[in-house]
């Protein structure tokens, strides 16, 4: 069973801005990367199938495969970073709470996957995090 990461998306309402912005900050050819302060103790749990989950506004909305993880730098300089698969999968929005940094969420946590025939009947993604959010969905 993998693990997974949770993180705030902070800067981007939705998963389209998130494209938007890779789009416009994307270099030519470079991997993207997730850099934060710390470095999962748990990374080879993360590298064995774990993905990142993305929390905006409120709800899970999508998941990156995480490639690897490694600790860069020294000192006040050291810093993690977490290189992800370019693949954003949206996922069935889900509630969450805000919190500070990242959190380990367990595979039998973590939101399905919403298949492209899912995502087309469906409602649109703002519309279900608002049902979930009271209980409806």
């Amino acid at each position: 069973m993998s693990l997974h990461l949770l993180k705030l998306c902070v800067g981007c309402d939705t998963v389209e801005d998130l494209l938007e912005w890779r789009h416009t900050a994307q270099e030519r050819g470079r991997p993207w990367i997730l850099r934060t302060r710390q470095t999962p103790r748990r990374a080879k749990e993360l590298i064995d199938g774990g993905s990142l989950y993305r929390v905006f506004k409120g709800a899970i909305l999508s998941r990156q495969r995480i490639e690897s993880v490694a600790t860069v730098g020294e000192g006040l300089d050291r810093r993690c970073e977490i290189v992800l698969d370019e693949a954003i999968v949206l996922t069935v929005p889900t509630v969450r709470r805000p919190f500070q940094g990242w959190r380990y969420l367990p595979s039998g946590d973590a939101p399905a996957d919403m298949g492209e025939a899912a995502f087309a009947e469906g409602p649109p993604p703002e519309l279900a995090r608002r049902l979930r959010e009271i209980g409806a969905w």
